[in-house]
């Protein structure tokens, strides 16, 4: 279930609530300048598939927002509980950052947590299967998906280098709480 906690952004990082209702944390990211939506993640898929199978299914999907936001490129990013490198991974991607690019994201299954920095909050979204969210170029930002991730998302860029980011430096990310994983 999609989850939307909020903590101030400043030292003792205090929460301000928790949404669950979709519409209200929609309209809760819009303020942020982020755009969430919910999208059929119901391609039957077995457990083997390559990532060309994954967009193939999402072909149209895909398509779709390619027209809608100038993507030029697009990956799939997957990994289990069982990934060698989940740590480092992890890692990397818990650091507060921004990017010259959008962050586009579509859970095709399980989740992870988007810590979202704006107008004095921390919105710290919990992504899961058929959520697509769209951070603009410049969105303050990082991602946790757990000690023990489970998750497959297909990600679009407008630039071909894909992920490309640049690191604030601000040690906030090791203020909020860390995602436990409850969507997997």
């Amino acid at each position: 279930m999609t989850r939307l906690s909020r903590y101030d952004d400043k030292a003792p990082f205090a929460e301000r609530g928790t949404l669950d209702d979709f519409n209200a944390i929609v309209a809760a990211m819009a303020e942020a300048g982020v755009t969430l939506e919910r999208w059929d993640a119901g391609a039957t898929l077995p457990a083997d598939a390559r990532d060309g199978d994954i967009l193939a299914a999402y072909a149209s999907d895909i398509d779709r927002l390619n027209r809608r936001g100038g993507y030029k490129s697009c990956d799939v990013m997957r990994l289990a509980p069982d990934h060698p490198d989940r740590a480092a991974l992890r890692g990397k991607f818990l650091a507060e950052h921004v990017h010259d690019d959008d962050e586009v994201r579509f859970f095709v299954e399980g989740g992870g947590l988007f810590y979202i920095r704006a107008n004095g909050t921390v919105h710290a979204l919990e992504c899961t299967a058929g959520d697509l969210i769209l951070l603009p170029a410049g969105t303050t930002h990082w991602f946790d998906m757990g000690e023990h991730p489970r998750f497959t998302a297909i990600r679009l860029f407008v630039t071909p280098e894909g992920w490309v980011a640049r690191f604030t430096g601000d040690p906030i990310a090791e203020s909020i709480p860390l995602y436990d994983g409850a969507a997997a």
